[in-house]
């Protein structure tokens, strides 16, 4: 299983035969701390999964990636000024889950509906998050007054098989019950330097937590053959500053999907990180890009 042994060891450190080079005690990045949520009710009638944070002016909305939540986007706003507000989208967390397949229309409806209600004047989204912002600029160019846009996927056009067939194999595995499945595609979200890690086993437990006891909505099966936008020239009436940030080497996020965005967007900074696994390799540098750009 992509350098782990399956299934994990009840201490959470990987299994290896003989004696360990290093015996001095490993210790993981701890995820942030769980803090107590809400559930509000949206115009549309999706109950969502909110946590705000600070105080003050501006606020931020921050919008996560696919089988992601609030945990994962709570460190990229940790030096943002203002009040932040971390929402799960339908069909994760707490979130409700309503009937039928979805599209980036009703992602999109989802994040507007909780910038509407915290009078956010600022967004980031990740990934699929940053598919459901494009949206909704598409629809809205002057929602927003500054925009991040973190790991951009897939614009007007579909996926490249290899990726699709990776979401498609995990939200399966996910709404299957298949553990196995679901370990070796999270264990392709970590370096192969730190996959026989504590750091690396950590988050494997951490990910596995989330998606096999909250799980994902079957309404989400689809999501992977669908495109934010149906024209990626509708986003050149956006008036908001935008930063786009990609990285070289990950399939499922192409820095040409980031360039593009970055091109189309009449005032945009395009950032692209020379290597995969962003959060793992440059954290700091990330957070320090997000809130620069957000407070200045």
């Amino acid at each position: 299983m992509n350098d782990l042994r399956w299934p994990p060891p009840p201490d959470g450190f990987p299994r290896r035969l003989g004696k360990p080079r290093n015996s001095a005690p490993n210790t993981g990045r701890p995820a942030p701390p769980a803090l107590p949520t809400e559930i509000v009710d949206t115009p549309h009638g999706v109950q969502l999964e909110r946590l705000s944070t600070g105080v003050g002016e501006p606020v931020t909305v921050f919008a996560h990636g696919l089988g992601h939540g609030i945990a994962e986007t709570r460190p990229l706003g940790s030096a943002v000024a203002g009040k932040r507000v971390f929402f799960q989208f339908r069909g994760h967390g707490e979130s409700s889950s309503p009937r039928g397949t979805w599209d980036y229309g009703d992602l999109a409806r989802d994040l507007r509906a909780i910038a509407d209600m915290t009078g956010a004047t600022r967004a980031l989204g990740v990934s699929l998050g940053a598919g459901a912002l494009c949206r909704l600029l598409a629809e809205t160019p002057d929602r927003f007054e500054k925009v991040v846009l973190f790991l951009p996927a897939v614009l007007d056009r579909p996926r490249p098989e290899a990726a699709r067939r990776r979401l498609v194999n995990l939200l399966e595995a996910i709404n299957s019950g298949d553990l196995p499945t679901v370990a070796n595609a999270v264990v392709e979200e970590i370096p192969p330097s730190a996959r026989n890690g504590a750091s690396g086993w950590a988050y494997v437990r951490q990910r596995l937590n989330t998606l096999m006891n909250t799980g994902l909505s079957s309404g989400l099966l689809t999501l992977p053959d669908q495109v934010p936008v149906p024209d990626v020239n509708l986003l050149r009436d956006v008036s908001a500053q935008v930063l786009v940030i990609g990285c070289i080497g990950d399939d499922l996020h192409p820095a040409s999907v980031a360039e593009e965005l970055a091109a189309v967007l009449p005032t945009a900074t395009l950032h692209i990180y020379n290597r995969p696994s962003v959060l793992w390799h440059e954290r700091a540098d990330l957070r320090e890009r997000i809130s620069g750009f957000l407070n200045g």
